[in-house]
């Protein structure tokens, strides 16, 4: 397949996941899958939470639905104008992939960079994410019969690999970077977001936030876990902004997580303010607990952009009126890599 083919497979792929990500009826023989074919992944969307409670149908088809807005042939012509020369002709090597499971599809921008560059990929997928995903992954084959020489399922360990991308926490990250050290390899490890408020936020705005908060249940390392706000800043103020996204606690799980970080804090005798969905604690850590935000007060709006800056490494994203826009960190583009590592470029060097 040359480049100008692979871009079109995951451009149809693109137009059937919006279908279902907007939970739409079969649009018809464009999509390049019959009705029977979509239906199936549709199916499989409903079912991802028997396997996995945190997988709800609104959930999964919201990732659906992202995905189906940047897999357009202007996003990703755009996404690969530097590298077209590159990724024309098919490669012969062999990328392994080791995905996550945090949240729906958080491994297919991996998927995609191997197979669009033009090399081969082998899939370990999540045992977490492991309906969905096959259900993705499928539906390409099925638009694109050439995929199917390109894509393997590793039952077990990744063999026969030329090159492997693989995330987990940081304690697998040590695992991944001595098994995978004698080839080339991207390695991915835990990764916190963090808001900045200034006191002059919109009630839009702060409702924002409470997305990039409680969007997938706050599991995704683009979650904010940590907001930083002025000295004078009334907590009330955050709680009033965030108030709709109240219905996260009937989520069994979440409400699970947070009563137990309540009990857990409240027998230290630690300070704690509660709303009755979220625990806010003020903390200097990044990394919050299920179901609690740590919150930080500040001076110096300066001196806290110098301090994200030199601590750049820990973060996945920052949310904020100088940053990147309230509402938007589940949002990310072709082009806002992972852990700021660009995978094309890695693909290009493996050439």
């Amino acid at each position: 397949m040359r480049l100008k083919q692979r871009i079109s497979a995951f451009v149809q792929l693109g137009k059937v996941m919006k279908a279902i990500g907007e939970k739409a009826s079969w649009p018809g023989f464009e999509v390049g899958v019959d009705q029977s074919e979509f239906e199936a992944l549709d199916q499989r969307v409903q079912q991802a939470q028997i396997y996995n409670r945190w997988f709800t149908e609104e959930n999964v088809r919201k990732a659906m639905h992202a995905w189906g807005h940047q897999l357009t042939a202007e996003n990703l012509n755009l996404w690969l104008k530097d590298y077209t020369a590159d990724f024309e002709d098919p490669l012969d090597k062999t990328v392994g992939i080791v995905m996550a499971g945090n949240i729906p599809l958080v491994g297919f921008h991996d998927f995609l960079t191997v197979l669009i560059s033009g090399a081969k990929v082998k899939v370990k997928l999540s045992s977490e994410d492991n309906i969905v995903m096959k259900g993705v992954i499928d539906t390409l084959i099925l638009i694109e019969p050439e995929m199917e020489k390109r894509v393997e399922l590793a039952p077990d360990r990744l063999k026969g690999i030329d090159a492997v991308m693989a995330t987990g926490s940081n304690n697998t990250a040590r695992y991944f970077e001595y098994y995978f050290s004698k080839m080339p390899n991207v390695i991915r490890k835990n990764r916190n977001s963090v808001a900045v408020l200034t006191g002059e936020e919109s009630s839009e705005e702060l409702n924002n936030l409470g997305r990039d908060i409680f969007e997938f249940y706050g599991l995704g390392c683009r979650n904010v876990s940590k907001v930083y706000m002025p000295q004078t800043y009334e907590l009330d103020t955050f709680f009033k902004g965030i108030y709709e996204h109240k219905e996260v606690i009937n989520h069994h799980k979440y409400a699970n997580n947070y009563d137990y970080n309540k009990t857990v804090w409240l027998m230290n005798k630690e300070t704690i303010f509660d709303n009755g969905f979220v625990l806010l604690k003020e903390e200097k850590h990044f990394s919050s607990p299920l179901g609690t935000v740590y919150y930080e007060r500040y001076e110096d709006l300066e001196e806290v952009k110098s301090q994200l800056k030199n601590r750049s490494e820990e973060l996945q994203c920052v949310v904020g009126r100088d940053f990147i826009p309230f509402g938007q960190a589940q949002e990310p583009a072709l082009w806002d890599y992972a852990d700021g590592v660009n995978t094309l470029e890695f693909m290009k060097s493996i050439r």
